[in-house]
């Protein structure tokens, strides 16, 4: 048996990076569960050289078992203890695009970028094809993408990105900066559809469908990304994507403290329960068969067990065991964040 030490990588957000050793215990244990047949154990933490680690047991890992563990969102480097030396591992990421994709937008209400990546990892693991991480286009939805941190890490994974939002100057910028990036890195791209969408001559939202490639070879070879992305309530999501037609949806809901959250009927809300109570059943269903929706949001205005069972009525199955009842964390004085999946029954 082995014993590893993952280096935690660095965070901006101090208070995020108080709670990163934790969190990166549970996303191990839930990469250990989905993709590793289990055999990670021995979970702790050490400090050596001033650095601190998070440890593990393995049964020696092979370079898919690497490539796999390279993906962890606080992943900065891995190495295994041969003595009183550590011997580093090479990490393969999926990564397909330069990182400042998902770092060069700073805003107001922007998602920690590490959080981001966590949810995207829990909800893609709870899925049925798990263990198809490496090799699988999956098709994400972001119900709720705001600026989009969502849609740049699916894109960076290599994945198809897909995303819905209310607010018009959060499309706009998100439109205006997807569009200056590809030009500006010389991605290979084309803009497939750019403005209003009409159906019986009125607006019912305002679309941007690109799609793009990370070099000109890829892109003959046909490894073409597509990327979506709608200015509508989110209620709406049915009226642009087709039922089952999306592997993992994934949404931040607004917190209630600073943000707020719009439904057809009730308007301007701070309660996510309402948000989810009328837009799940829509989410739900443009999920196909064994995919799973992954969802944060602050427990502080909602509990658990009554997201739980909004989305337990939708017919999805929720994933409400260790490790994914280890998830929770302090964002700030009144925001204290959780995250959800729940499973489509095949």
């Amino acid at each position: 048996m082995s014993r590893y030490g993952l280096l935690i990588l660095p965070a901006t957000n101090r208070v995020y990076a108080q709670s990163a050793v934790d969190l990166t215990r549970a996303e191990l244990e839930i990469f250990s569960r989905s993709v590793l047949g289990g055999r990670i154990g021995g979970l702790g933490t050490a400090t050596v050289g001033g650095a601190r680690y998070v440890t593990f047991e393995a049964d020696g890992l092979d370079a898919r078992d690497a490539a796999l563990l390279g993906n962890l969102s606080a992943a900065y480097a891995l190495f295994e203890f041969a003595g009183e030396l550590m011997r580093p591992v090479d990490l393969r990421r999926l990564d397909r695009y330069d990182d400042d994709l998902i770092t060069i937008q700073k805003y107001v209400g922007k998602t920690n970028e590490q959080f981001t990546k966590l949810l995207l990892n829990v909800t893609l693991l709870g899925s049925a094809w798990a263990g198809e991480l490496l090799e699988r286009r999956f098709r994400v939805l972001d119900p709720l993408c705001g600026r989009g941190t969502t849609l740049n890490q699916a894109l960076m994974y290599g994945f198809d990105a897909a995303g819905v939002d209310r607010d018009q100057k959060d499309f706009e910028a998100y439109r205006a900066f997807i569009t200056t990036w590809l030009k500006q890195k010389r991605i290979k791209h084309r803009v497939l559809e750019s403005g209003p969408v009409r159906r019986e001559r009125k607006v019912v939202g305002r679309r941007l469908r690109a799609e793009l490639a990370p070099s000109k070879d890829a892109h003959k070879a046909g490894d073409v990304q597509l990327l979506d992305v709608v200015n509508a309530d989110t209620t709406r999501t049915g009226d642009f994507f087709r039922p089952g037609s999306v592997d993992l949806v994934v949404a931040d809901a607004p917190y209630g403290v600073q943000h707020g959250s719009r439904t057809a009927d009730a308007g301007l809300t701070r309660d996510p329960l309402a948000l989810l109570e009328a837009a799940a059943p829509v989410w739900a269903t443009v999920l196909r068969p064994g995919g799973a929706l992954g969802i944060s949001w602050n427990t502080n205005v909602a509990r658990r067990e009554d997201a739980a069972t909004v989305l337990a009525d939708t017919g999805l199955t929720v994933l409400d065991a260790e490790p994914y009842l280890a998830l929770r964390h302090r964002v700030d004085q009144a925001i204290v964040r959780d995250i959800l999946v729940a499973r489509k029954p095949d």
